[in-house]
């Protein structure tokens, strides 16, 4: 039976939207299980991100992060060179196989290389070549250009110190080892190579700004649309990279 005029005065009932269907999952705590962890994983159940990378096929939703960088910047082309510092899970490694061609998939493209390099061990991705090696060691950049048969055209690094829990002692723990990660990519790049590497916004970063902008042609800080928003990360993308200064070249023929 049709309800009736609306008198003056009568209460307005609100739909409860139970007409369409809630989408968002609603994760019940658990006992023994920490709220925040409750929370992650609420997070990680709704994010379209982690829902995606499943459903393509990539290892995490930080693939997108590279997939969009790349999208902006195109470095990853056919027949370049990639080393991938701190590869694990390996979801940039697999955006650079299709992006460079490393499985010659696409004819008529030039076929490129995907060296992926962590501390800890890897599932084989396929077209990428995984080795298990500490990057700051003192032959690490040797087997590198070993590995791939010469220079990289680019080094790429979505590593993170791991997390103290004091933002800004976090903040300089990375800074620290993307700073490790450029000088690491000084010594294995080829000149016009690319180096892009996650960072924390919040000012240490100073100093790693004002040396890639000596070292490179351009540089650029992003926040890729995949980056979380609550998240203080960023990424720097540096091409055009100059190579050895005249200091570093008298220093290795010495």
């Amino acid at each position: 039976m049709a309800d009736g005029p609306k008198k003056p005065g009568d209460r307005v009932r609100k739909s409860s939207g139970r007409g369409q269907r809630d989408l968002r999952v609603r994760v019940k705590s658990a006992k023994g299980r920490k709220l925040s962890s409750t929370l992650w994983l609420e997070r990680q159940l709704n994010d379209p991100y982690v829902t995606r990378a499943k459903r393509e096929g990539y290892r995490g939703r930080a693939a997108y992060k590279i997939l969009e960088l790349d999208d902006k910047y195109r470095f990853l082309v056919p027949g370049a060179r990639v080393v991938d510092l701190g590869c694990a899970p390996g979801g940039w490694c697999q955006v650079a196989v299709r992006r460079v061609n490393a499985l010659g998939d696409v004819s008529g493209q030039a076929r490129g290389t995907v060296l992926g390099i962590d501390l800890q061990e890897v599932d084989p991705i396929p077209g990428a070549d995984i080795h298990r090696l500490d990057f700051l060691s003192d032959d690490a950049d040797a087997k590198v250009k070993a590995w791939l048969g010469g220079a990289a055209d680019v080094v790429m690094s979505d590593m993170a110190a791991s997390a103290s829990g004091h933002k800004n002692t976090d903040h300089i723990r990375i800074v620290a080892l993307v700073e490790a990660a450029a000088a690491f990519a000084f010594d294995v790049l080829v000149p016009g190579g690319t180096f892009v590497a996650k960072v924390l916004a919040g000012g240490a970063e100073t100093g790693l700004q004002t040396l890639l902008k000596q070292r490179f042609d351009k540089v650029a800080n992003v926040k890729p649309p995949a980056s979380r928003s609550d998240s203080s990360e960023k990424f720097v993308v540096a091409q055009g990279f100059r190579g050895r200064l005249p200091e570093e070249a008298a220093a290795q023929v010495s």
